[in-house]
């Protein structure tokens, strides 16, 4: 559920983006990003709520299959953070310094989860790559943008390394295990952030220009965007519910690389593709909420726990 917040978040990023590239006006920026802290409270308040009261909350962090998520409760305000920090320079450093601090504490001690636990390779998932990967990239891209040259620089190896390491398993287990459980199938999505997210931090460090590192970068993003396309029949015949909005941030990395490169290449009619490419995502993060919102309404985006799914089929016998 933290991932509707991460989605929007993402989105966020990419109106901000486009503000710093081309005359696109700040307030929609401004409005997604109050609304993605919105979200990330209520997600927050009620997650604590439901893990307290099912005593989920010794076990789910080192689970193998939600654990990796969890990682975005202290992900996401590293964002808000930074956008804070461009309107209350002290309170926004604060919210990010804390949420860093965080995010690499439970980077670590996840790290040391997986080399611990008795985990198959088969349970693995493109998840993983949430607590180190985003968390290190989005970190050297936050810190980039405060001003924090050596913080982003370290962060961004960081993240990079992590990438290279938790990349390599997960492909392994991808090309030679069996599919992914139905449930689990969109965070395939998760592979294309990886390298877009990295751009966009680097382009953040180096101020915007490019050089080996970004085409590096882009070259492998090409790859990834590519595979994602021809994953697009195996994404229409998974059943709607929260796995979808691993698509959220994933993609909306990708288009805000995909402005960076329009304005680092000074493309001709680059504001015109940055209008179209901020309406594609928009419109996509609109018709995943509006799906979700209907799905909450009619009870089915949500799994019923297993007490609840007995209780539904002793109701049905009767």
């Amino acid at each position: 559920m933290f991932g509707i917040g991460f989605g929007f978040a993402g989105l966020a990023q990419a109106w901000s983006a486009a503000v710093d590239t081309v005359d696109v006006p700040a307030w929609p920026s401004h409005v997604l990003w109050i609304l993605t802290a919105l979200i990330w409270l209520g997600t927050l308040a009620a997650y604590a709520r439901n893990a307290v009261s099912q005593g989920r909350l010794r076990t789910e962090v080192a689970n193998a299959t939600t654990g990796p998520f969890t990682a975005l409760v202290v992900i996401v305000p590293m964002l808000l953070g930074v956008a804070l920090a461009s309107h209350a320079r002290v309170a926004g450093e604060i919210v990010y310094a804390v949420s860093l601090v965080l995010t690499v504490a439970l980077g670590g001690w996840l790290t040391s989860v997986w080399i611990r636990a008795d985990t198959e390779l088969v349970q693995w998932h493109p998840g993983y790559f949430l607590p180190t990967v985003a968390g290190g990239l989005i970190a050297a891209a936050g810190s980039a943008a405060l001003g924090w040259t050596t913080l982003a620089h370290l962060m961004f190896g960081y993240g990079v390394v992590c990438w290279f390491v938790l990349g390599s398993i997960l492909l392994l287990r991808l090309f030679t295990q069996p599919m992914l459980p139905p449930p689990l199938l969109p965070t395939l999505a998760i592979e294309i952030a990886p390298p877009v997210v990295a751009g966009n931090a680097w382009f953040a460090i180096n101020g915007g220009r490019l050089d080996f590192v970004a085409e590096f970068l882009g070259g492998y993003a090409i790859l990834m965007a590519l595979v994602q396309i021809c994953l697009a029949g195996v994404y229409a015949r998974v059943p709607f519910g929260p796995g979808h909005w691993a698509f959220s941030f994933s993609y909306a990395a990708a288009f805000t690389n995909g402005i960076h490169w329009l304005d680092v290449e000074q493309v001709d009619g680059r504001s015109a593709l940055t209008y179209g490419a901020l309406t594609v995502i928009t419109l996509a993060l609109v018709a995943l909420a509006v799906r979700t919102l209907i799905g909450l309404r009619k009870g089915s985006f949500l799994p019923l726990s297993p007490a609840a799914s007995g209780a539904a089929g002793d109701a049905a016998r009767v």
